[in-house]
């Protein structure tokens, strides 16, 4: 295989709105704890201990939620990856 060929080939499936949603609640997720573990001593001073439950509230909805992102955008993926290989089997075989 051609270097060109493998720069044409698709290498994952376009964005559907539910992975685009989940993918920048990631993110804002991500910025927002980094936020908020760096403020965490004057958010410490003006709500007192909760400013530990924020950042440990986020933590734990990354936790959640990158595994399940990374496991609907293999499968979204693979889907769309295995369609083309029927397309382009079906193409080779007419």
């Amino acid at each position: 295989m051609m270097w060109l060929d493998m720069l044409r080939t698709p290498m994952a499936a376009p964005e559907t709105r539910f992975l685009k949603t989940m993918r920048l609640t990631i993110l804002a997720s991500s910025a927002l704890l980094v936020l908020t573990i760096l403020a965490l001593a004057p958010l410490r001073s003006a709500i007192g201990v909760g400013a530990g439950g924020i950042a440990a509230a986020l933590l734990a909805m990354l936790v959640i939620l990158v595994p399940v992102y990374a496991t609907a955008k293999n499968r979204a993926d693979n889907a769309y990856l295995d369609q083309l290989g029927a397309v382009h089997e079906a193409g080779d075989a007419a």
